[in-house]
């Protein structure tokens, strides 16, 4: 009984510390650009090599940049960055890494204009 009541606590303590790092991680996003673009099935490899080509430098140089996930679905692709905070997420949408650099490789793929929002979080 005694280690079944340790085993228990030692899963509820290391559950808390998940919780907590989970916590304190989202609390260092406070914005989200998502940009949801439509390409066609067969540019989908070239518009994910692009994503990898851009990722890295965007996590080292973008202003406040947390994080960049693609996510691929059916009907489009939408790439997440996170941000410290909104003013970064709109800072990076007119900087020469995203202007220059990813809309000039990602524009032939496109086959309509790309949804941009931004998203602050509470």
């Amino acid at each position: 009984m005694l280690k079944k009541m340790m085993l228990v606590m030692s899963l509820m303590a290391a559950f808390m510390m998940s919780a907590t790092a989970v916590k304190a991680d989202h609390d260092m996003t406070g914005a989200y650009l998502e940009i949801t673009l439509k390409i066609d099935e067969a540019n989908r490899g070239a518009a994910v090599g692009v994503y990898e080509k851009y990722k890295m430098p965007f996590l080292k140089n973008a202003v406040g940049a947390k994080s960049k996930e693609l996510l691929v679905r059916g009907d489009d692709v939408q790439v997440l960055h996170g941000f410290q905070n909104t003013g970064d997420a709109e800072a990076y949408l007119n900087s020469e890494l995203f202007t220059k650099d990813v809309v000039g490789e990602l524009g032939p793929l496109l086959a309509a204009d790309p949804e941009v929002r931004i998203y602050m979080v509470h």
